[in-house]
């Protein structure tokens, strides 16, 4: 009772403590205009324009200001809403993350059946929600390993044949807890039949199976260049799977738009996101025309978008994509369920490196909170060594751990709309809207996304993004740690393992024939015949004939091939997968081979003219700028006097020395080490770290000065022309 009486009184002595404290104000300080604010920063920049140096252009055509204000969001609607209401630009759950976090979809790459089972189970077992599994290409594109090219067996993930391996696959995965989510290329007919085979054997509900068995036929024709029978047959496929799914799996989806063609072949957001939304359009109506509505049709939609490097843009972009898609599908018909659109993300493959791929696990950390906040329903952190090797216990821990980390320790499924009423992000959401449905309705106008990859205006329009990319690599202006800048010397590339494919494919192909032998070809003949006439004028019937077809031990090529027949599908140009360093790791990756081969490098003499505080930093500079290609630099400590730099460069015996001092000394020193290497080694390259006056060039120039190395240069160029003086080029 004592206790209790001391408690009151000490919490009544804080009331009133609290009571005392006057309460804080800001009215001693006035807020400043942004021309007052101007001033300072102008007054900061000492002499710089200030357009120029504080303005951010940005490849999806959209200037960053360097400051947002309040009055930014003067005349902005869009943001006046709640979550899952209206636009649902806030998120399409009223309740964010709290009540259903996102879909820990942690993808397995593993080469057999039964290794990605293994894979799967373990993923689940530490923290991942959905069994996810990449399919091999040869699979993706419907054939067994008998009729595949040897090159599309197991190389990128499991290859699957017959019911036999997808039971393996399988295999004690609880498919009623955790969500399935495979994409299975153009057509899922076979797959999805498959997996409901092994269901039906396993008695687990196909009304509880969640998650997605998708197609994407228009993303396969993007990046493959090519399709095997025309779109209008693998639209008739894709209502067969909705109607299907909507009746036995209702919470199954069907069909992705999965936009990594087009971000892995160097488009902007902006391009992603208006190509999405022209994709998932031309299903929408492609399935009206077999009879299927908005709201069936958006019930089995889902969409998948990569994160990039920019983490304010990608964060607009999934808030944007939200309200592009409620007004399509609104304004189509769809209901307020409809309009609610299915967001999975991954990390993003093209902005990886090769070399420094441990900053890969920075690069997906950011990328991976852009979504979270962005909001979306499902995702793939992408291990830091997917684009060198298939992913290791080690790597893939640590791609989950991410995720679960900014779930259970970042409490990052607390907050609802993290980025509602941000000054930079909504002015930043709006505009993006605006110019990814400009560009939307500008394909819509010219008659939709196919017509627009036949004649190749999809082709050059991301092309010309990623030259844009590449060139602001080669310059500097863009940067990637460990590539471009700031090259590691001492690094080893991480060891890719050795894998037996000749073994895989052989254990493969025997289990065909095993399952040939035991079977009933006859039957299977029969049944195989029957989905060749194509007669199923009912939606969903080609499901069950598929099913029954694999039940008697037809493989899942087979069936790709009775669905082709003898047709033919459309030919467009492929737009191929990029990665943004991938240039420069070829220059990085072919001095280490000639070195390998030949014992010789690309030598660069430092010629350091004076103490240390006077070359340093253009010694520094130059050093980092020829590493890159990881040429030899020889360093020192500075030369007193133009004679002693001279003598050492040519003692060297180094391709190129560079002369490296202050703009005040060059007039005197740089013409005359250029000279005095030239008089004695002609054959010696000479540069200057710098950008000279036009006098001190044109001084440079006449005593034999062969480059200048600066900020402005373009980088990747020169070292390729080094590296073709050298040798290294045939």
């Amino acid at each position: 009772m004592e206790q209790d009486k001391t408690l009151g009184e000490e919490i009544r002595q804080e009331e009133q403590q609290e009571q005392d404290i006057p309460a804080v104000t800001f009215d001693e300080f006035e807020i400043p205009s942004y021309e007052e604010w101007k001033e300072a920063v102008v007054a900061l920049l000492k002499g710089k324009p200030f357009e120029k140096s504080m303005f951010t252009k940005t490849y999806e055509g959209i200037t960053l200001n360097p400051i947002y204000r309040m009055e930014d969001l003067e005349g902005l609607t869009h943001n006046k809403t709640y979550p899952g209401m209206e636009s649902n630009l806030r998120g399409a759950n009223a309740s964010g993350y709290i009540h259903k976090p996102w879909t820990i979809a942690q993808e397995c790459d593993a080469k057999t059946p039964s290794e990605a089972n293994e894979m799967v189970k373990y993923e689940l077992l530490k923290g991942s929600t959905a069994a996810s599994v990449v399919l091999d290409t040869a699979t993706r594109k419907g054939y067994d390993v008998d009729t595949a090219n040897k090159e599309e067996i197991a190389d990128i993930g499991v290859s699957l044949s017959t019911l036999s391996d997808v039971n393996k696959l399988l295999d004690d995965v609880d498919l009623e807890k955790f969500e399935i989510d495979i994409y299975a290329g153009a057509s899922n007919i076979a797959l999805l039949s498959a997996v409901a085979v092994v269901c039906e054997q396993k008695k687990l509900s196909l009304k509880k199976l969640h998650g997605a068995i998708t197609a994407d036929p228009i993303g396969e024709l993007a990046l493959d260049g090519k399709l095997t029978r025309p779109l209008d047959e693998y639209y008739d496929e894709m209502a067969h799977s909705i109607c299907w799914a909507e009746k036995f799996a209702p919470e199954l989806k069907t069909v992705v738009v999965n936009t990594d063609v087009y971000h892995n072949g160097g488009a902007n957001d902006i391009q992603e996101v208006a190509y999405a939304m022209n994709e998932a359009v031309t299903y929408m109506k492609s399935m009206e025309r077999r009879g299927i509505d908005v709201n069936t049709f958006c019930r089995h939609l889902r969409f998948h978008f990569s994160i990039g490097a920019n983490f304010f843009m990608e964060i607009a972009k999934l808030r944007s994509v939200k309200m592009i898609w409620a007004q399509i599908v609104k304004n189509c018909g769809g209901d307020d369920i409809a309009q609610k659109i299915n967001i999975y993300v991954s990390t993003s493959s093209f902005c990886q490196t090769v070399y420094d791929p441990y900053v890969n696990l920075l690069r997906a950390a950011t990328q991976s909170f852009s979504a979270v906040v962005g909001g979306m329903d499902g995702m793939f952190v992408k291990p830091f060594d997917h684009c060198i090797r298939p992913s290791d216990e080690f790597s893939r821990r640590i791609a989950r751990n991410i995720q679960i980390m900014e779930q259970h320790e970042f409490n990052f499924i607390q907050p609802i709309d993290p980025a509602g009423g941000s000054w930079y992000l909504e002015p930043l959401t709006e505009e993006f809207t605006q110019k990814a449905w400009a560009k939307f309705q500008e394909i819509e106008a010219h008659g939709g996304l196919i017509k627009a990859l036949e004649n190749n205006t999809v082709q050059i329009a991301i092309n010309e993004v990623l030259q844009a990319r590449f060139k602001n690599l080669a310059t500097r202006k863009d940067r990637s740690v460990g590539n471009n800048m700031y090259p590691n010397m001492t690094e080893k590339l991480l060891e890719v393992p050795e894998i037996d494919f000749d073994k895989i494919i052989a254990d493969r192909k025997m289990a065909i024939k095993v399952n040939v032998k035991v079977r009933d070809n006859d039957y299977v003949k029969l049944l195989l015949s029957e989905i060749g006439k194509r007669d199923f004028s009912e939606h969903g019937s080609l499901i069950n004939t598929v099913k029954q077809t694999i039940k008697a031990g037809a493989t899942l090529g087979e069936i790709s091939t009775a669905l082709t027949g003898e047709a033919t599908g459309e030919v467009i140009e492929a737009i191929l997968p990029h990665r943004w360093t991938e240039r420069y790791e070829q220059l990085r990756h072919r001095t280490e081979k000639y070195l390998e081969k030949t014992g010789e490098n690309v030598n660069i003499f430092l010629a350091n003219m004076g103490p240390i505080p006077q070359h340093k930093a253009r010694a520094d500079f130059v050093t980092s700028f020829m590493q890159v290609a990881a040429f030899n630099v020889f360093t020192n400590n500075g030369f007193p006097t133009v004679e002693e730099a001279v003598q050492a460069a040519i003692d060297s015996n180094a391709d190129v020395a560079i002369v490296c001092s202050t703009d005040s000394t060059y007039p005197e020193l740089a013409p005359a080490v250029t000279s005095g290497i030239k008089a004695v080694k002609p054959s010696m390259k000479v540069f200057l770290a710098g950008a000279p006056t036009p006098e001190l060039k044109k001084a440079c120039d006449e005593a034999g000065m062969d480059d200048y190395i600066s900020v402005r240069s373009n980088c990747y160029e020169t070292l390729l022309r080094m590296q073709k003086e050298k040798g290294m080029i045939e």
